[in-house]
């Protein structure tokens, strides 16, 4: 029964940085703080599963980049494959926006629900049954893998898993933080079990 390890990316702003809403159009690579996430999730990763037998990003900088880097610490890892699924979402006119703005823009009930309950604020570009879905065939097309796999996505994309899941163990909230990662148990039916979800390695 394979693990399916999903990480979010690391930071893209340092401390002192005015943080935006980076989305599927914001093509930023990691910052200085994000690379030490993406580091340390590697060493986690490496020393709890030793290597995957599949590795798979969005074809964005800073998922690719967090994926390279942590490749880098496996033994013997296999190539990265670029995943469109994987993408972040599009946030429409909040794209790059500050949060500030943002909030000025849609309201903090709206993004409450986006963070609570992930119900897209007015505008934003996202279909969240065509992302459960495309977590479903992911978990489905995983039945009878042979080792772990690892997907490296971002938050807006990567909370739809939970949805698409057959049982979730325990209460978890929607957001993976920046560097921190997931794991699905799949059985060899394709079912798919949340085991440990917001897990950020030191």
């Amino acid at each position: 029964m394979p693990d399916l390890v999903i990480l979010r990316h690391g930071n893209t702003f340092d401390q002192g940085d005015v943080i935006l809403r980076v989305g599927a159009r914001t093509d930023l690579p990691l910052s200085a703080s994000g690379r030490k996430q993406a580091a340390a999730a590697g060493r986690a990763l490496a020393r709890r599963y030793g290597r995957f037998e599949k590795i798979c990003a969005a074809p964005l900088k800073r998922t690719l980049e967090t994926a390279l880097i942590i490749r880098e610490t496996l033994a013997n890892p296999p190539a990265i494959e670029r995943a469109e699924h994987l993408t972040e979402i599009d946030y429409g006119p909040d794209e790059g926006k500050p949060e500030r703005e943002v909030i000025k823009r849609i309201g903090a009930d709206a993004l409450a629900a986006w963070e609570n309950h992930a119900a897209p604020p007015p505008g934003w570009r996202v279909d969240p049954p065509a992302l459960t879905w495309a977590w479903r065939r992911l978990f489905e097309s995983l039945a009878g893998a042979q080792g772990p796999i690892l997907a490296v996505t971002s938050n807006g994309v990567a909370r739809f898993a939970l949805a698409a899941a057959d049982e979730v163990n325990g209460t978890f909230p929607l957001k993976l933080r920046t560097g921190a990662y997931g794991v699905v148990a799949i059985n060899e039916g394709g079912a798919a079990h949340i085991a440990e979800w917001d897990i950020r390695p030191d």
